[in-house]
């Protein structure tokens, strides 16, 4: 199958075969049709899958065929889609892949969040956007304010449903949706099928189509995935070993906690390895910087919290680390989803400390697999250490997630505003080689707003 198959208009198609993507993923061959029929959908996919395209561009077509509700010369453009996200990263990619594929319709779209100044967002949203990308928390900013109509709402996409639930967002878009028109299409897309989406579902959707192209809670086949035993004082010396050893030019780190990623990026400066860390507590422009270097390739380690590194979307990332084991055995699935996206191949590799090993054993029961076990010479850990409790920052325990909004619920890239012709930041120009066509585009982000403040 083509997209050429798929019923798309050929505004849509030209921006597609720029990128170069000739054929869809499974999710997006069984998700395009299905919200261009109309109806409500509930689909199961995990990240890498292509899951962005699969909702940004039939609502682009359904949005540039359909005729929007009439308004006097003065009123402002009325926002007809909504696409709610958990991060600001993931607002910041998915808005960009509504503007990289809507490029050649007259449809505007614009992103807001937390964490940078809301007057330039106010100022967006007086003009009006067909299309608005957002994270629940600065959405409700808005709506206090009064700076934003949701009123003629066509079509709402909850994105990645399942982390905006283990965050605690549920009260914010009960909120949201409160205000909608009662008569629109829903979209709720979701890594996991668990007991709270499916209530969710059964409150919103309305006799949804359902898609699951992954099986729940299960772990990319194509994912290389390794354990290496380590005390926890060597854990570092080990990381930087394998990355010299094996000559990685662009590793993703994963740290349970923010002090951890700050401390190791200082200490692989110190053996000569670049790296930048990203968490709730960095500034937007910091992330930003560190996310774009990472992108490009000039940066050769990103030290992430789970919470900031959702929407990380990068092509033929080759390696992701488990520096420390997250506290919730689910976020392993979303950690190593990072690399073996669109089809390519990935590694990720687990230092493992005797004060992990139920952690380990809770991924293993949740993934129904063994890990393979794989001693580094010279890394032999000793076999007389005894565990120690995990010292868990922001009051979280194994197990259980974080609830209510926070400073660093919602992450990101920077608000922008989308359509007419510009090309996407990073966008490959018209002739690129063919390839399977992933998410949203994993072009350099731009420039924040800057602020000081923390935002939701």
């Amino acid at each position: 199958m083509s997209f050429s198959n798929l019923g798309l208009a050929d505004e849509i198609l030209r921006a597609v075969t720029e990128q170069g993507y000739t054929t869809p993923t499974p999710i997006q061959a069984q998700a395009i049709p299905a919200v261009l029929a109309g109806g409500d959908l509930l689909a199961g996919a995990q990240t890498g899958t292509g899951k962005t395209a699969g909702f940004t561009l039939p609502i682009l077509q359904r949005l540039s065929t359909a005729a929007a509700a009439p308004r006097t010369t003065t009123a402002a453009r009325p926002i007809r889609a909504l696409i709610l996200t958990p991060t600001r990263e993931l607002a910041a990619q998915v808005e960009e892949s509504v503007r990289t594929y809507g490029k050649y319709l007259k449809l505007t779209s614009a992103v807001i969040f937390g964490g940078v100044g809301i007057n330039p967002q106010i100022k967006l949203l007086k003009h009006g956007v067909d299309i608005l990308v957002a994270t629940p928390g600065r959405l409700l900013d808005h709506m206090q304010q009064g700076t934003v109509n949701l009123n003629q709402i066509e079509i709402l996409i909850l994105d990645e449903a399942d982390r905006m639930l283990d965050m605690g967002f549920i009260r914010d878009i009960k909120r949201i949706l409160a205000v909608l028109p009662k008569k629109r299409q829903n979209l709720l897309f979701s890594a996991t099928f668990s007991d709270e989406i499916k209530a969710l579902a059964d409150g919103l959707l309305n006799s949804p189509a359902m898609i699951e192209v992954a099986r729940r809670n299960s772990t990319v086949e194509i994912i290389a995935q390794k354990v290496h035993p380590v005390d926890r004082d060597r854990k570092h010396p080990m990381l930087a070993h394998l990355i010299k050893t094996n000559q990685w030019s662009q590793v993703l780190v994963f740290t349970r906690t923010k002090h951890g990623a700050n401390k190791l990026v200082e200490q692989l400066e110190k053996d000569g390895i670049t790296g930048m860390a990203i968490h709730g507590n960095k500034s937007q422009t910091a992330r930003t910087k560190a996310l774009s270097e990472f992108k490009e390739g000039s940066l050769q380690v990103l030290v992430a919290t789970d919470i900031a590194a959702r929407g990380i979307d990068i092509d033929q990332l080759p390696h992701v680390v488990n520096y420390d084991l997250p506290n919730v055995p689910e976020d392993y699935v979303h950690r190593i989803g990072r690399t073996g996206r669109a089809g390519a191949t990935g590694e990720a590799v687990s230092l493992v400390c005797v004060d992990e090993h139920q952690m380990l054993r809770d991924i293993e029961k949740l993934i129904k697999r063994a890990l393979p076990k794989e001693i580094i010479p010279g890394f032999e850990p000793d076999p007389n250490a005894r565990a120690q409790p995990i010292q868990l920052r922001s009051g979280n325990v194994p197990g259980r997630r974080p609830q209510g909004r926070s400073g660093n619920g919602s992450s990101g890239s920077k608000p922008a505003t989308g359509g007419g012709n510009a090309r996407a930041p990073g966008a490959p120009r018209s002739g690129a080689p063919a390839k399977p066509f992933g998410g949203a585009s994993s072009g350099k982000p731009s420039a924040p707003h800057r602020s000081g403040g923390r935002g939701r």
